[in-house]
């Protein structure tokens, strides 16, 4: 009899971005970032001992060769993701009006939209896998044909033992209208165990009147889930029993990019050191608080560590 793999690793599947950051100096800032890869960044800096493998499609030009080997440096692999000729990453641009962003994108041609192009690749970048995270942006970029192709991907690991864990994240220019999202992020959901949607993204799609409403909805496809809302109480609810849980507040924000993807980041470490959804999403709190006070998606790993282990040292009796 076959013993079944030790899942130890942690996946996240999306697209990975170039992204150039103004400066009031007139400069920019050339980085790498993306939300599920924002995401896996933070489960990354909080989960040091699991292996990281980011999902996706790259290029082989020399934009994709150094956002690899970023993440090499980080400790993050690729799996068996595609390399594909004539490719590149898609490029976005960050302006900022106070702590608030506005986004630029040229990311048509992305390579990552080719990323489930392999099937048979797709799922060996999934096996053995603790957790498994994907986003609607993740969907969004795919054609029907990818979408279920990575959707039976998610779901064959599922079934050998990975969480899935999913942000509807809902973008509308990605989408040709919201009756395509809202079919395709309700398919998504029936596929997880913890769901991770932000209030006002569920309001424009669904309509959803509250976070209450959102947790309803959602929880009828997902045991677990959590609803951001920004600077207000996260509400939190497992099995259908819900709590709200505070926000940290932060006077002066300095950059509010990837604050959601972080709190996710987070609050998956959390679950997955075994602390209960509650406090998890405390720490996650704590984390974000301290990402929008930086610049920039990607806080420094020690940055991070810092947050989650003053958070959670809060937390005990």
């Amino acid at each position: 009899m076959s013993v079944p793999p030790v899942q130890k690793g942690v996946a996240a599947i999306g697209e990975c971005m170039i992204e150039l950051s103004g400066h009031a100096d007139g400069y920019w800032r050339l980085g790498f970032a993306g939300d599920t890869f924002n995401t896996l960044w933070a489960l990354r800096a909080l989960s040091i001992d699991r292996p990281a493998t980011y999902v996706s499609a790259f290029g082989d030009d020399p934009f994709s060769r150094d956002q690899i080997a970023f993440f090499s440096a980080h400790g993050i692999g690729i799996g068996a993701s595609p390399r594909i000729a004539g490719s590149r990453p898609g490029i976005y641009a960050i302006t900022l009006s106070g702590a608030e962003r506005f986004f630029t994108y040229w990311r048509n041609d992305s390579a990552a939209r080719q990323l489930a192009s392999d099937p048979a690749a797709l799922s060996r970048s999934l096996q053995n896998q603790s957790l498994v995270y994907f986003s609607g942006i993740t969907l969004a970029i795919l054609d029907e044909e990818s979408r279920t192709t990575l959707l039976d991907a998610i779901a064959k690991a599922r079934a050998h033992g990975s969480v899935v864990a999913f942000d509807p994240n809902y973008r509308p220019l990605l989408w040709n209208d919201r009756a395509e999202a809202r079919a395709c992020v309700t398919r998504a959901l029936a596929l997880c165990d913890i769901a991770l949607p932000t209030f006002p993204d569920e309001q424009a799609l669904f309509g959803d009147a509250s976070p209450e409403e959102t947790a309803a909805r959602s929880g009828v496809h997902v045991g677990e889930v959590v609803v951001k809302n920004g600077e207000l109480p996260a509400l939190v609810s497992v099995d259908g029993n819900s709590q709200f849980v505070e926000a940290v507040h932060v006077p002066s924000p300095v950059d509010t990019t990837g604050a959601g993807d972080s709190f996710n980041g987070a609050y998956l470490a959390a679950r997955l050191a075994g602390i209960a959804p509650a406090q998890a999403a405390a720490c996650a709190h704590g984390v974000a608080a301290a990402v929008v006070q930086m610049r920039g998606a990607l806080a420094p790993f020690e940055v991070l560590q810092t947050a989650f282990e003053q958070q959670a040292a809060a937390l005990q009796p």
